[in-house]
Order: structure tokens, then C-alpha cells, then sequence
């Protein structure tokens, strides 16, 4: 190899180590989409942004809206690889709704409080535990911080099955897990499962991109006796 060959190869491997390493790209959100799915796009690649240089994949994020009733699809799988929405049921903690009428009153990350965290969650890969074949996952914020030691994960469950809330107008409740369908369930595990992000929130995103409003009701009056109070507004705790 030629002296000036040498010398022009070293500089260019020194320009390289001295460049800054360049941040992950978000993907873009499809232009023809209807306005619920441009909503879940933008939430989904506003999500990226913060949390997805550690991530392994970023082609689909799950979107959890809690703003919805148990008994209407709320876990939203947005492709960025193919430019679609697909939802599924998917359940919340029993803590979150004492009252059971399928409907989210608030978040908590405390412990043994049997609720639903709010935030972005990373999945990992497949294991069997308790439930089954389940997908752990670690809390991305501090809303959802205690999500592996209060091993919330995504499991199936037989009152996440449509039988179920065909006879009871609603789904069962978790211990603050994920639960799905066992059919949902094997497309979560090929779609989600693997280092994903998944999200979710109170956001209230109906089927046309309207804003759905939970009906009122007495929050402080159904609360068990010894739980942390919630606030007025229904929120995180």
C-alpha cells in the first residue's frame, strides 16, 4: 500500500471515530390514514423519540388506550412497516377499577396496589410462568418504574376471552397485568414481543378520532377501605 494511501485511510477512520453517533430515526407517520390512526401514529412516534435508541425494534409500537371500556379493542398494534392499525381487547388492574364496570379510574406504581401503570414499557422475550407463556416487561418512566418487581407482564386469561365479555359487558380485571385473549395473545407475541415498545394511557381515542368522556362518578366512594385515595380528577397516583 502506497504511503499516501495509508495516510488518506487513517484520517478517514480518525473523521469517523470522531463523529457524533447519530440518534435512531423515527419513522415517519403515513399521510393517508383516517384520524384515529393519525393520532396513534404521532403518539406512537412521539414515544420513539424518548425511549427508542433502547429498543431492538422500532417497526411496531403497541398503543394502550385505558380511556376506553374493557369491552372495545384498546391495544392498538401501529405498524410502521406497513402503514396500519390493528386493535385487540387487552385488560387493566383491578386496583384501577374497584368498582368493575370496566372503565379505568386511575394509575399507580405502587406495589401490591393491583393497578394498571401508565407510561412506555420495553418488552422482552417470551417465558412461562404463572399464566402461562407470558412477555415481561420493564417500566420506561417513573410512572411504570416497579413493573418487574411488581411483575406486570402481558399473559393470557380466560375473562380476557370474547365469551366473557359477550355474557358480562366488560372484561375481568388483572393484578395489573396485560391480560389478553388467547388468540390476541399469539399476535402479541409475534408482533410486540422482543424488545418493543409498548405504551399506554388514559388518552380516550374513539373509532372516528373523536374524544371519549368516562361517564362521572363518585371516585372517593369506591375506594376499598385502607387504599391510597385517589385524586378528584381521575389521574395518576
Amino acid at each position: 500500500m502506497k504511503r499516501r494511501e495509508l495516510l488518506a485511510g487513517t484520517i478517514a477512520a480518525a473523521a469517523a471515530l470522531a463523529a457524533p453517533v447519530a440518534r435512531a430515526q423515527v419513522p415517519a407517520v403515513p399521510i393517508s390514514l383516517g384520524m384515529r390512526d393519525r393520532r396513534l401514529f404521532a403518539i406512537a412516534q412521539e414515544q420513539l423519540a424518548k425511549h427508542g435508541a433502547g429498543l431492538w425494534h422500532r417497526d411496531i409500537v403497541g398503543v394502550v388506550d385505558y380511556g376506553l371500556h374493557s369491552s372495545l379493542p384498546r391495544l392498538h398494534m401501529v405498524n410502521f412497516d406497513t402503514g396500519t392499525v390493528d386493535s385487540y381487547r387487552c385488560s387493566h388492574g383491578m386496583g384501577s377499577d374497584p368498582e368493575h364496570d370496566g372503565w379505568l379510574n386511575w394509575f399507580s406504581n405502587v406495589p401490591e396496589s393491583w393497578c394498571s401503570s401508565n407510561g412506555a414499557y420495553m418488552t422482552f422475550g417470551w417465558y412461562t410462568g404463572k399464566f402461562g407463556t407470558s412477555v415481561r416487561l420493564e417500566g420506561l418512566d417513573r410512572s411504570n418504574s416497579n413493573a418487574l418487581d411488581r411483575a406486570i407482564v402481558m399473559h393470557r386469561a380466560a375473562y380476557a376471552e370474547p365469551s366473557h365479555v359477550e355474557r358480562y359487558g366488560r372484561m375481568g380485571r388483572s393484578n395489573g397485568c396485560f391480560a389478553m385473549s388467547d388468540a390476541d395473545f399469539k399476535v402479541a407475541l409475534l408482533r410486540l414481543a422482543g424488545g418493543r415498545l409498548l405504551f399506554c394511557d388514559k388518552l380516550g381515542i374513539g373509532p372516528a378520532g373523536e374524544t371519549v368522556t368516562q361517564p362521572p362518578k363518585d371516585l372517593q366512594l369506591i375506594v376499598p377501605e385502607g387504599a391510597p385515595q385517589p385524586p378528584l380528577v381521575p389521574g395518576a397516583f
